[in-house]
């Protein structure tokens, strides 16, 4: 199943659309993005990837292609007794000298303000690996399996959606799409499985958004 869009602000397909990717960990979205940017299935540019820890191996990945990288750790702020309002303006001043036209947060674990969210209106881009209205957070593919091992569902999925305010995992969804869930699957496997639908999902969700689709 896959959710109707609803398609804010589109970017002019004559023009290339400009990416700012967020990112915490492996980045195996963001190298979705590069290959289908290099590979001519979609129409953008990553302009800056930015990262909250030092060590995300996405870090890399966008060096080998090339992207700048930007890091943008929250500790020294804690340390200083800043609070993360002060973190997320500093954020959006640093993504802005990239002008960005789509903010994407692909496996970024930081819920981001209204501070931030305000910088770009209907223009931050989410991948959640839960189908729409289902476990929000950073526990929803344990969450999912539990509730199938509870005999509650029989399927999980992913989506991608703007982030219009604080809500988490909350918005206009642009895609889902359904991954089932099997009795011998641990959260390893279900997450490895959702994750290959992130891929595909995540760059036709940006297509949709930029070709105004």
């Amino acid at each position: 199943m896959r959710a109707e869009p609803c398609i804010l602000n589109p970017v002019s397909e004559l023009m290339t659309a400009r990416l700012a990717v967020l990112i915490s960990g492996n980045g195996s979205n963001l190298q979705a993005l590069i290959d289908a940017i290099r590979y001519r299935a979609l129409d953008a540019e990553i302009v800056v990837v930015a990262s909250n820890r030092k060590d995300a191996f996405g870090l890399q990945r966008a060096t080998k292609a090339g992207i700048p990288t930007r890091y943008h750790p929250l500790k020294p702020y804690r340390d200083a007794g800043k609070d993360r309002q002060t973190y997320d303006a500093d954020l959006a001043r640093l993504l802005n000298e990239y002008r960005p036209d789509w903010v994407v947060l692909a496996g970024w674990m930081h819920i981001l303000s209204d501070v931030f969210l305000r910088h770009f209106p209907y223009r931050v881009v989410n991948l959640h690996p839960a189908l729409p209205g289902q476990f929000p957070g950073a526990n929803a593919v344990a969450e999912a399996l539990a509730a199938f091992q509870a005999g509650a569902i029989k399927k999980t999925g992913a989506m991608v959606h703007l982030v219009p305010d604080e809500e988490v995992d909350a918005g206009p969804v642009i895609a889902s799409e359904e991954v089932p869930i099997y009795p011998h699957d641990t959260v390893e496997t279900l997450a490895n499985r959702i994750h290959q639908t992130e891929h595909g999902l995540l760059v036709q969700a940006l297509r949709r958004l930029i070709e105004g689709d």
